[in-house]
C-alpha cells in the first residue's frame, strides 16, 4: 500500500506587504507612495494622508536600508562609553539620547570595559557593521589619547570628557572653573587651606579638578596639602575621610565628586568631627541626593544635560557640513548648602 503523502497544517509565511500593495489600497502611484514613504513635501496632503492609512492598514513598514542608501544617511549614531557606572555618564547619555531621539536619530551604545587601542578600535569596528552616521566618545581616560588609537577618517566624531588631543570637537564641564569655585569658596569662610580628595590618576577629570585646586591655592598664598587618591566610590572617600580625621589641622575638604564626598563626611562622623563645626565639605556633581546629604552638601553642580545635548547637537552639526566650534565647555555653578561654614574661632 502506497504511502500516503505527509499533510502539514502549517500556515504559509505571511507576505509582507508591497509598495504595490499600499498604492493599490491607496489608489495612488508607486511612486507617491515611496514620495510619502521618505517625507517628501511634494505630495498633497489629502493624498499623504490617504497613503498613510492606507500604510496602517496593511501594516506596510518603509525600508530603512533603502531610506538610508537613498538619501546617504542612516539617521543612527553610536555613541562608545568608558564607565555605565558613574552618575555623570549615565545623565550624559540620557541627554543624548533624548536629543537624538528629537532629531530623528537612534542611538547604538557601545559600553567599554577599558579605554585601551583594542577595545577602542573594536567599538569602531562594530559601529561600522551597524551603519551609523556619526560617534559620540564619551571616555575620560587618558589612554583615548595614545597615537596608536586611529579614529575613523571620515565619519564625524565628537568627544566628551576627554584629554585627547585631535582634530574634532570636545564638548565638556568647566571643570578646571567648578573646582576654583570650590576651593574659593572654602577660602573665603576663612579656612587656611583646603585638603583635596581626588579622583583616579587616569582620570581627566579629575586631573583637572586637581590641577585647579592646586592652582587656586597657589594663587591665594595658601599652602597645598599632598591630594588624597580616591576612585570615584564613597568607599574610598570613607578611607580618605578616616586619613582626615586624625589631621587636627584639616578644616576643609573638597572631594572631588559627591560620592567621595559623602564618604568622607560618614568617616568623619565615625571620629566625633563635626560638619561644618569641626570641618567644611564641598563636593562636585549635585546629584539628586546631595541636599539629603547629613548635613546637606554644599557641590558644585555640573549640567549634565546640557552637555548631552551640546554634544549631540554639535555631531548632527557635523554630518550635516556645518561649522562646528573645536572646544565647547559649559559652565559650573556652586551651590551652597549646610556642610560648609567659617572655622571656629
Amino acid at each position: 500500500m502506497a504511502a500516503s503523502p505527509e499533510r502539514t497544517d502549517a500556515p504559509a509565511p505571511r507576505r509582507e506587504p508591497s509598495i504595490l500593495d499600499v498604492a493599490r489600497e491607496a489608489g495612488v502611484s508607486a511612486q507617491t507612495v515611496s514620495r510619502v514613504a521618505t517625507g517628501k513635501d511634494v505630495v498633497k496632503a489629502a493624498t499623504r494622508e490617504r497613503v498613510v492609512d492606507a500604510m496602517r492598514r496593511l501594516g506596510y513598514r518603509p525600508n530603512g536600508a533603502a531610506r538610508a542608501l537613498k538619501a546617504g544617511r542612516y539617521r543612527s549614531i553610536g555613541v562608545i562609553m568608558f564607565s555605565l557606572a558613574t552618575y555623570g555618564n549615565m545623565r550624559t547619555l540620557e541627554a543624548i539620547a533624548g536629543e537624538a531621539t528629537a532629531a530623528g536619530y537612534s542611538i547604538t551604545l557601545i559600553p567599554l570595559d577599558a579605554a585601551t587601542q583594542g577595545s577602542v578600535s573594536g567599538a569602531f569596528a562594530r559601529l561600522g557593521e551597524e551603519s551609523v552616521d556619526g560617534i559620540v566618545i564619551i571616555i575620560e581616560a587618558h589612554r583615548l589619547n595614545e597615537s596608536e588609537i586611529v579614529l575613523p577618517s571620515g565619519l564625524p566624531v565628537v568627544v566628551l570628557d576627554s584629554s585627547a588631543e585631535y582634530d574634532l570637537p570636545v564638548i565638556d564641564t568647566d571643570q578646571a572653573q567648578g573646582a576654583r569655585l570650590a576651593t574659593e569658596h572654602l577660602l573665603g569662610l576663612g579656612h587656611r587651606t583646603v585638603w583635596h580628595v581626588a579622583g583616579p590618576e587616569e582620570s581627566f577629570s579629575a586631573q583637572r579638578r586637581r590641577d585647579s585646586w592646586e592652582r587656586t591655592l597657589r594663587a591665594h598664598g595658601a599652602p597645598v596639602p599632598e591630594p588624597i587618591i580616591g576612585d570615584w566610590t564613597a568607599e574610598s572617600g570613607r578611607a580618605a575621610g578616616a586619613l582626615l580625621a586624625s589631621i587636627p589641622e584639616a578644616t576643609a575638604v573638597f572631594a572631588a565628586n559627591d560620592q567621595m564626598a559623602l564618604g568622607v563626611m560618614h568617616a568623619l562622623h565615625e571620629a566625633g568631627r563635626a560638619i561644618p563645626g569641626d570641618v567644611s565639605v564641598v563636593g562636585f556633581d549635585d546629584m539628586p541626593e546631595a541636599a539629603s546629604f547629613w548635613p546637606a552638601l554644599t557641590t558644585v553642580r555640573q549640567h549634565f544635560h546640557e552637555v548631552g545635548v551640546a554634544a549631540l547637537q554639535a555631531l548632527v552639526a557635523s554630518i550635516e557640513n556645518a561649522h562646528v566650534d573645536d572646544t565647547a565647555l559649559v559652565p559650573t555653578e556652586l551651590v551652597v548648602r549646610a556642610s560648609s561654614a567659617p572655622p571656629r574661632a
